[in-house]
């Protein structure tokens, strides 16, 4: 039987690689009208176990219930760090990695289709070196930025974020995750369908694998800025999925129910069953 929350949860978000917590700032806002209460660290880049135990440390000094959720590389960073976080009711993944135990971020980018950003990433040394830091940092070409990451924003906010682009620690992509929180805990999955950095079908195998309430987004990997009241919607499902009808002051509403993002993307609720995919 599902337990109701006495009060209502704080969604914590965390971001992905090539960008930074601003890029939750449309989600932020709506999150914020819907009388949520929100949080997003900045995510270091910096290795996994390094970045989830940050996340974690954010996570255990709220002490309420909490939707954690990642896009990009956060998704893997959310799935390490909320495996022994008592307090997270619910993981919400938005184009982003759901690793299992073992696995890295490279083992899903090389297991199928290379996406259309594949080649637009170099990697480049640190230009001030730090003992015991990371070395090497992956970035997005300035030149490919707007087309492979952003391709569904204005051209100005585009280069605009091909310019303020945070690498991510080429160690970061290959560090091994732990046990799976998706494996214990409710989750919410969104596909970006026209992600050129991300193969949408890695998307849905991820989605599958651990059995999240599965949405289709036609957007960019940038989903969470040209759509983010799609993204908002379903993370207020996820959010009134922990609460009775009568609780608190959240207006509850499906995913499939809510207004739908800025560029009249479609956002489609698939249960796991109904579709092809295995583990």
């Amino acid at each position: 039987m599902r337990r109701f929350l006495p009060v209502p949860p704080t969604i914590v978000l965390v971001h992905g690689a090539f960008t930074d917590a601003s890029s939750w700032a449309g989600v932020i806002s709506r999150l914020h009208t819907a009388g949520l209460t929100v949080r997003a660290p900045a995510n270091p880049l910096r290795g996994l176990a390094e970045d989830a135990a940050y996340i974690r440390s954010v996570v255990r000094e709220i002490d309420v219930p909490v939707v954690l959720v990642g896009h990009d590389y956060g998704g893997a960073v959310i799935t390490h760090a909320a495996t022994d976080a008592d307090n997270v009711v619910a993981l919400c993944y938005i184009a982003a990695f759901g690793l299992d135990a073992g696995e890295c971020v490279l083992d899903i980018v090389n297991r199928f289709a290379p996406a259309p950003g594949a080649d637009a990433t170099f990697s480049a040394a640190l230009p001030a070196p730090i003992s015991g830091a990371p070395d090497r940092e992956i970035y997005i070409r300035k030149e490919q930025f707007p087309q492979v990451y952003a391709a569904d924003l204005p051209t100005g906010v585009r280069e605009v974020l091909s310019v303020a682009q945070r690498p991510i620690a080429c160690a970061a992509l290959t560090s091994r995750s732990g046990p799976p929180a998706w494996a214990s805990k409710p989750s919410w999955y969104a596909i970006a369908t026209a992600d050129r950095i991300l193969n949408p079908t890695a998307q849905r195998f991820m989605a599958q694998r651990m059995a999240a309430t599965e949405y289709a987004l036609d957007g960019s990997h940038a989903v969470v800025l040209s759509q983010p009241d799609a993204v908002v919607a379903m993370i207020r499902e996820a959010a009134c999925s922990t609460r009775s009808a009568d609780q608190g002051p959240v207006t509850c509403v499906r995913a499939k129910d809510a207004g739908m993002g800025h560029l009249g993307g479609a956002l489609e609720s698939v249960h796991p069953r109904d579709t092809g995919f295995g583990h």
